[in-house]
Order: structure tokens, then C-alpha cells, then sequence
């Protein structure tokens, strides 16, 4: 599969209130390549650069050093923004900082009037992208009457109905209940499976993580680990070290290896602890 994001040698460092660089790199020399049809769940505690590197992908930020290619295309050349955030969308933690209409339909078109669509193109667009989010029933309804996560489902209709070819999420389930995370969870992983959407998604929740193809943690601004969800959550202890959390069966899972019993770690679905849990006891 192609790479289409690539990600050279980053640094990143903010600029102080008087605009002047802090000196402080949030992200250090960061090699990641995302390829076309993943989904990719990137993990760090607060502070870790996760969220900066979001970012990036779309040219919202801009590398104090290094290459950021989306799509094969330089963020850092401003004759490029059309195009990169044309393929790239990019949903935020907060669903009311998104939402700027007064009824859902109008909400999903607004971006697509901003680039001219025509208006039976745009009609078939908004229709099509509530549909695919499960919210068509709604398109009537004023946004600020929905729950959370019907607000950040409609949030990526409107990004969706602008045909993107891959999609970040940062943090997009953060400010969200069970229920809302669930519907949200759900959306994001049948847009990757029926359309191959790619997917970036940035989180701290590692129920969420564990449905990736793949993982990044990030800490203290550099890649410390990347791979399949069974072999990043099998490090148990080194995840613990750098403050961040496990599976709740992978727990389960490690605490029994402790204890001398026959247990993996590489285990992160209810099914599979069940079936091993099943062997133990019988």
C-alpha cells in the first residue's frame, strides 16, 4: 500500500506569546508513515505531542524542521492547503466548536457551499453523508438539541460530504459518555471498512486503540513504539512507565501471568480472554 502521509525528521516547537520560539521541541525527530486504507490509532499521555502531530498531517501546524508529504504534497508550501485539507478532514475533541448552523442539513452543507459545489451535487452529498453516519432522520433537527454523540456524528458527516480520502480524529470521543463514544466508535470504524477511509485517530482510551490495525505512542514528543495492537499492549510494563494504561483484559491477563499462571498478554478482546480463561478452569 502507498504512503500517503509521510512524515521526515519532524521537529516541532511552539512560539512563546511574543511570537518568539521557545526553543523547546514538542516533537523530536519523528519518522511515521501512514499508508493509504489504514487505521491508526496514536496514543500518549497529555503533553506527549500526540495532538501536535495531528496536526501536521493537515498542514493546520507547519514543522519547525523536516517534511510533512500529505499525499505526496509539502504542507509547508501555502499553494498546497487547498488541495491537502481537500483529501485530508480533520475532527476536534469539542462537537459544539464544529457546528455552526441552526439545523443539521445546513450544518453538513456549509462546507461544501464555501467550495462552490453546485446545488444538486450538494444536496445528494448532505443526504448521502448524514446517511452514512446514521443521522439522515435528523437533518431537520436544530444541533444543539442532540446528544454528544449525535453532535460529533453529525460534525464528521460534514467532513465526509467533502469526499476526503483520509480522516484525523483527535480525541473525538473525549468529551463524550459510553453511549456516545460507542456511536462514534462505530462510525469510524464502518467508514475505514465500507468506504476505506483511512483513519488517523488520536485517543486515550485503549478500548479504542485496541480496534486500530495499528498504534503509535507517542512520549515526550518522540515515537516510542509502533505496531499491532497485540504486540504495543503486550508491553505492559513499559506502557505503565510512561503513564499510560492497558486493555482492561490485558490487564486481567498480565496480573494472572504474575501470579505463575499461563496467560498472554498479547490478549486484547473480551473473546479471547474468554476462550483462554475457558481452557484454564476446565
Amino acid at each position: 500500500m502507498e504512503n500517503i502521509i509521510e512524515i521526515k525528521n519532524v521537529n516541532f516547537r511552539y512560539q512563546n506569546a511574543d511570537e518568539e520560539d521557545t526553543g523547546v521541541n514538542v516533537l523530536e525527530r519523528i519518522n511515521l508513515n501512514i499508508k493509504k486504507g489504514e487505521f491508526v490509532a496514536v496514543l500518549g499521555h497529555n503533553g506527549s505531542g500526540k495532538s501536535t502531530l495531528a496536526k501536521l498531517c493537515n498542514a493546520i501546524l507547519l514543522p519547525s524542521s523536516g517534511v510533512v508529504l500529505s499525499y505526496g504534497m509539502d504542507t509547508s508550501n501555502e499553494q498546497n492547503l487547498f488541495d491537502i485539507r481537500k483529501k485530508i478532514g480533520m475532527v476536534f475533541q469539542n462537537p459544539d466548536n464544529q457546528l455552526v448552523a441552526t439545523v443539521v442539513e445546513e450544518d453538513v452543507a456549509f462546507g461544501l457551499e464555501n467550495i462552490g459545489v453546485p446545488g444538486e451535487e450538494m444536496r445528494k452529498r448532505v443526504d448521502d453523508a448524514l446517511k452514512a453516519v446514521d443521522m439522515y432522520e435528523y437533518r431537520e433537527h436544530a444541533p444543539h438539541k442532540l446528544s454528544g454523540g449525535q453532535k460529533q456524528r453529525v460534525a464528521i458527516a460534514g467532513i465526509i460530504a467533502m469526499k476526503p480520502e483520509c480522516i484525523v480524529l483527535d480525541e473525538p470521543t473525549a468529551m463524550l459518555d459510553p453511549r456516545g463514544r460507542t456511536e462514534v466508535m462505530n462510525t469510524i470504524r464502518m467508514l475505514n471498512r465500507d468506504f476505506g477511509i483511512t483513519i488517523v485517530l488520536i485517543t486515550h482510551y485503549m478500548e479504542e486503540a485496541a480496534e486500530a490495525d495499528r498504534i503509535v505512542v507517542i512520549d515526550d514528543g518522540t515515537v516510542m513504539l509502533d505496531g499491532k495492537p497485540e504486540s504495543v499492549f503486550s508491553k505492559v510494563s513499559l506502557l505503565k512507565s510512561v503513564g499510560l494504561d492497558v486493555p482492561q483484559v490485558t490487564e486481567l491477563m498480565f496480573r494472572l501471568k504474575e501470579q505463575g499462571l499461563p496467560a498472554h498478554t498479547h490478549i486484547i478482546t473480551e473473546e479471547a480472554a474468554f476462550d483462554l480463561l475457558y481452557k484454564l478452569l476446565k
